[in-house]
């Protein structure tokens, strides 16, 4: 079985947005390792700019922002710890059925 090599960068940035730019080096450094499949991942957002430059039909290129991010922490338990739950109960009406 022959299994695929998936480059990833990952930026921190708190307000700053992900541009083409960024995406363009970092399709840039995809090219010079013959690499074809990657994940660029931020804490901020993307530009349209920056989902524009992936719409290449060669290359596998996934764009995860913190939103998404923040969504997939939150669905694996990932860096995340409950701060509280909450109980939902509903009306038994077959305990009521016997009175």
């Amino acid at each position: 079985m022959k299994l695929d090599r998936i480059y990833l960068q990952a930026k921190r940035w708190a307000d700053a947005p992900v541009g083409g730019p960024d995406i363009d080096g970092f399709l840039g450094a995809l090219a010079k390792h013959g690499a074809n499949r990657g994940v660029f991942v931020t804490t901020s957002r993307f530009t349209q700019d920056a989902r524009r430059a992936v719409e290449l039909p060669h290359l596998r290129l996934v764009l995860i922002d913190g939103e998404e991010l923040a969504r997939l922490a939150v669905e694996h338990n990932v860096g995340v710890s409950v701060k509280r739950k909450i109980e939902l109960k509903r009306l038994d009406t077959d305990f009521f059925d016997d009175l």
